[in-house]
């Protein structure tokens, strides 16, 4: 201490934060914040599917099919009942309302990033199931080469759509999430066969650049890009 004073403090000072601090287990720090994660992740998908329903109510297509279905069932008759039951207009309409969301809910499919979440795709769940998966999709492998590799069994529907998925670069959620008449589109294009995809792919680059040579927002950004260009700065004097 007397040769190096400036080091004393120093020394005191990582003594006592070793041995003063708290003593916890990393596990448990780790599953805390994988749990805190999970039920942040769980919330944000119902909100976003209760997002994806109010916007269909008021889809005129969607919400006309679910009051007929109402009407049907006898379910917005029991809203407007009279006598001592008698309630507002305001509560009847937010009645009929929820019975509307809750047909659409029932009777259409959400794909997508807005589908109705699962408690087995969040993060835990994930994590515990890691293994499985992972032993699930070599089974899916072998089988795979086993067909069509080796014995040269011709494509089913959904190896041909895989094919064309994974062409694509989509993930699940995202194709999913096209129309039935898009993908029997790919299907009669036999889009599976990498030839056929790569003049599939053309045709819609070629579609896309005529569509954005018609926008007028995009002919202003090639003329805002051609008289001005990024990076350039101007100043005018008001």
């Amino acid at each position: 201490m007397l040769d190096h004073p400036e080091e004393y403090y120093r020394h005191y000072y990582h003594y006592y934060s070793r041995r003063l601090a708290p003593k916890v287990d990393v596990r448990i720090v780790i599953l805390v914040a994988v749990c805190a994660i999970s039920v942040f992740q769980f919330f944000s998908w119902w909100s976003s599917y209760n997002e994806a329903i109010n916007y269909l109510a008021t889809v005129p297509k969607y919400r006309i099919q679910a009051t007929e279905i109402a009407r049907q069932q006898g379910l917005l008759n029991k809203t407007r009942e009279k006598g001592k039951n008698r309630r507002s207009k305001e509560e009847i309409r937010e009645e009929e309302e929820e019975i509307i969301k809750d047909i659409i809910k029932n009777k259409i499919e959400i794909k997508g990033g807005y589908q109705k979440p699962k408690i087995y795709d969040i993060l835990l769940f994930q994590i515990i199931l890691a293994p499985f998966y992972l032993l699930k999709y070599i089974v899916w492998c072998i089988w795979w080469i086993y067909c069509f590799t080796i014995k040269g069994q011709e494509y089913g529907v959904e190896e041909k759509l895989y094919i064309i998925r994974r062409y694509m670069k989509m993930s699940q959620s995202q194709f999913d999430s096209l129309e039935d008449h898009q993908k029997e589109i790919f299907l009669e294009r036999r889009l599976w066969i990498r030839e056929n995809y790569e003049v599939y792919k053309r045709e819609q680059e070629e579609e896309l650049k005529k569509k954005m040579a018609m926008d007028p927002r995009w002919k202003r950004y090639r003329r805002w890009m051609k008289n001005e260009g990024p990076g350039r700065l101007t100043f005018i004097d008001d």
